[in-house]
């Protein structure tokens, strides 16, 4: 029975990384895999998919006002398909997570996306929010913070790599805009204020 999946974390705990090796794993026993990732995300290039350690693959791209049930049922025209997989599932829109639902539910597929939870103020991200409410299982792919701890939170820096604590929910960035915390030191860098009054 197919199931809808949302692997999440904070930034930099290897989401990618997993994400290629499962598509890998059931292509190397001959079944293929269907590849989706957020078009707003063009760090590896458009319609790529590519991990901090080096690994890489292509993948159709995903934007807002897609119809990911249609895109999948044509997808499924030209052959037959193991698993869906979804890249940076957190910039879906949460009517795209019921139309992957429907793809589990109607075209018997399992679908495994994978994303952010929250933002560096600490809010849900909608396409997150829907996954959490809509997926039938959930995994945390762990990261650690600077202490050792679980990081479960995220900030957000500049150039001169300032704490930013308003702005957009959706800023691009690696490593150099983006640091993984536990929520601690997540208090701790933002001036300990919840995320409401940012």
């Amino acid at each position: 029975m197919a199931k809808l999946f949302f692997n999440y974390s904070t930034m930099n705990a290897g989401k990618t990384t997993v994400l290629l090796q499962a598509s890998h794993n059931y292509r190397e026993n001959g079944m293929q895999t269907y590849l989706l990732t957020a078009a707003i995300d063009g760090r590896a290039g458009r319609g790529r998919i590519a991990s901090r350690i080096g690994i890489d693959a292509e993948a159709d791209i995903f934007a807002p006002g897609d119809d990911l049930f249609a895109r999948i049922s044509r997808r499924l025209d030209q052959g037959p398909v193991a698993c869906v997989f979804v890249d940076e599932a957190q910039f879906l829109e949460p009517g795209q997570v019921w139309q992957l639902a429907r793809v589990v539910d109607d075209l018997n597929l399992p679908v495994l996306a994978y994303g952010l939870r929250v933002d560096f103020r600490g809010e849900l991200f909608p396409g997150s929010a829907a996954l959490l409410a809509l997926a039938d299982e959930m995994r945390e792919v762990r990261t650690i913070c600077k202490c050792g701890r679980k990081a479960t939170m995220v900030i957000r820096q500049d150039e001169a790599g300032n704490i930013i604590t308003s702005g957009a929910q959706v800023q691009i960035g690696g490593n150099e805009t983006y640091v993984s915390l536990c929520r601690r030191h997540w208090r701790e860098a933002t001036g300990d204020r919840p995320a409401a009054s940012a």
